[in-house]
């Protein structure tokens, strides 16, 4: 069968380890679990027997090929060869109802156990829609729609005002602003000007820019960006199923013991008959069915996904919260994630002789000609001052440098250093953070900051984590290092990486793995399209799912809705309540398994003590499983 390709990047996807759990899989399955309650209940005799043998089949016929292969493969010892080899034996003592019920349920569990999978390319797919599906070539005045892919660099390409760049290069023409936000996953908006080199995948906010293309679609940032989700998802390894785990110790050593039950007692004891202890062998073998474990163990991780899920948390996989259970680091995004991720004005810096009112006045003026982020946040702040605007004669924008009002008598200005350098304003006061700089008739008035406001939850959900929770916590960001700073004294967080790029973030976070203890896990959490790649590496990547963040959460391996971060701390100690309830299960199945085992090889067990130890512990566990479906914070 030829390989199947990433519709995203034509490029061969690894093979599946298990084919999708079909439709017809799932009507053979129900039949058979049908036949079974039938041929239980119906008077049918000596028929009874081939009712049973079909209703096996079809509940077991891939458990028992899997088998059959593993063992020409000389991978013998795993959960299919112990099911096979239990149910057969409860056939061989006349148990038949219990072998096909036995088999049945461990069907279920083993659906139970993949059905919150996904697809492994979608994240991929979407990404790729960030490029235009055509790019605007220029030749001479005419303008040409053209594939992206077909695109050769030194063309030129025109991007307008609200239009996603396809290819990388260097602007010729034109000037204005962009949202690199997709790339670097930081909100505040980039000059574009004559001689600058912009990457594919940002947004031209204003104004009409020719650009020289530079790389072509393949070598493209968003290219870059879909290799790296690529190269991210084969690294992540799949953590074992438990019960394969369990059952590589756990069936070599029932068939071994079974196998000594039915041959040693008869050769070296006179009076012992080889019927006996073959029979003896048997119960014993139907005892040590892992159905407890088989229901149980899956159920209790979907006792937690469920309770997760009723409070806005949706964990992908098994998986996924036996990792989160064990956390030692969390590294966060900034922009979206701990911080709502929309400017808001912090402070207003006056000159000598001015007031704040008074640069905010004239900010207003100006400003609410603009449709630009930076001027929204400038007149959201205004409105909560309860300033109005004074109106200005002829106020134009100056793309990628801000709003100018000159009259025949005054000059006002509003923007960035750009604009002040236009208007010879000098010198200016350097400035970390997103800034506006007003100026009246040459001189310059003031100065408003702007910055990202945290999140009402963002504080608490530190100080809990930092609670016993996690070992270390830092901060991973596009954003400049001097404005991660400021957030990350906020916050108490001392590891705080600014100005990365999606390949720094995953570059850095396999650093963290390294150096985390085994089997504990180094968490990511974000929520911006560059996310992806290291939402995709991380241990378990958790996506803030808010509106906008889709690629973030088809990456994720858990993504949580409303974007609240007091929710991750509840999905950490969700996850670790589930891992308990795993672990009382399983050592209560164990106990008694091992006490009727124990009676079993002296001959005092019989099927009705061998039927508590499956189906009746198999009820007790899996009442304890669904106390996780209904855990608060």
């Amino acid at each position: 069968m030829p390989q199947k390709e990433c519709p995203a990047c034509a490029q061969a996807l690894p093979p599946e380890e298990d084919d999708d759990f079909s439709l017809t899989r799932w009507i053979t399955l129900s039949l058979g679990a049908l036949l079974l309650l039938l041929t239980w209940v119906l008077p049918l005799g000596k028929i009874a027997f081939f009712g049973f043998l079909t209703s096996y089949l079809l509940c077991g016929y891939d458990v028992l090929l899997r088998s059959v292969n593993n063992v020409r493969r000389r991978e013998i010892f795993d959960e299919n060869f112990l099911m096979t080899l239990a149910t057969l034996g409860a056939f061989a003592i006349g148990e038949y109802p219990e072998a096909v019920a036995v088999m049945l349920f461990y069907q279920i569990g083993e659906r139970l156990q993949d059905y919150a999978t996904g697809a492994s390319c979608g994240q991929i797919v979407k990404l790729a829609r960030l490029t235009p599906v055509s790019a605007r070539v220029l030749n001479g005045t005419q303008e040409t729609d053209t594939d992206p892919h077909l695109v050769q660099i030194g063309q030129v390409i025109r991007v307008r005002a609200g239009e996603r760049v396809a290819l990388d290069g260097q602007i010729i023409r034109g000037s204005g602003s962009l949202d690199l936000s997709a790339l670097t996953g930081e909100s505040r908006p980039e000059p574009a000007f004559a001689g600058k080199h912009i990457p594919a995948g940002s947004i031209s906010l204003d104004g009409v820019l020719d650009i020289s293309v530079e790389k072509t679609y393949q070598n493209s940032a968003i290219a870059q960006i879909i290799k790296l989700t690529e190269e991210a998802t084969a690294k992540k390894s799949k953590t074992e199923k438990f019960i394969t785990r369990f059952a590589r110790i756990y069936t070599p050593v029932v068939v071994g013991v079974a196998l000594a039950l039915a041959v040693i007692p008869p050769l070296f004891i006179a009076s012992q008959t080889f019927h006996d202890w073959i029979y003896r062998a048997l119960i014993f073998l139907v005892i040590s069915c892992p159905c407890a474990l088989v229901l149980a163990v899956p159920l209790s991780f979907f006792g937690g996904i469920g309770g997760g899920a009723r409070q806005g948390i949706l964990i992908k996989g098994s998986s996924y919260l036996e990792q989160l259970a064990r956390p030692y680091m969390i590294a966060f995004d900034k922009t979206g994630t701990l911080t709502k991720g929309v400017f808001c004005v912090s402070d207003i810096i006056p000159q000598a002789g001015i007031t704040q009112r008074e640069v905010l006045e004239t900010a207003v003026a100006l400003e609410s000609h603009s449709n630009h982020p930076v001027g929204k946040a400038v007149m959201q702040y205004a409105k909560e001052q309860a300033i109005s605007s004074k109106v200005l004669p002829e106020v134009r924008e100056i793309a990628g440098e801000g709003m100018v009002c000159a009259d025949k008598t005054n000059i006002y200005l509003a923007g960035n250093a750009r604009l002040m350098k236009r208007y010879h304003i000098a010198p200016l006061p350097h400035v970390e953070n997103t800034c506006v700089y007003v100026a009246e008739n040459g001189r310059l008035m003031g100065i408003i900051t702007l910055g990202d406001q945290l999140k009402e939850t963002a504080q608490k959900a530190v100080t809990m984590l930092k609670n016993g929770l996690v070992k270390r916590i830092a901060l991973l960001s596009g954003d400049t290092q001097a404005a991660l700073k400021q957030t990350a004294q906020q916050l108490n967080i001392k590891d705080a990486y600014g100005e990365l790029l999606p390949q720094d973030k995953v570059t850095l976070l396999e650093k963290f793995i390294a150096a985390a203890p085994a089997k504990q896990a180094v968490i990511f959490v974000g929520d911006g399209i560059n996310d992806a790649p290291v939402l995709k590496r991380a241990d378990v990547g958790i996506a803030m799912g808010h509106s906008g963040a889709d690629i973030a959460m088809e990456s994720a391996d858990v993504v949580i809705a409303g974007a609240d971060p007091v929710k991750l701390v509840t999905a950490v100690r969700l996850a670790q309540k589930t891992l308990r309830v795993v672990k009382q299960n399983v050592l209560f199945a164990l106990s008694v398994k091992a006490v009727i085992l124990l009676l079993g090889v002296f001959g005092l067990a019989n099927m009705w003590m061998a039927v508590f130890a499956d189906v009746g512990v198999s009820l007790l566990a899996v009442g304890n499983a669904l106390r996780p479906l209904y855990f608060k914070q």
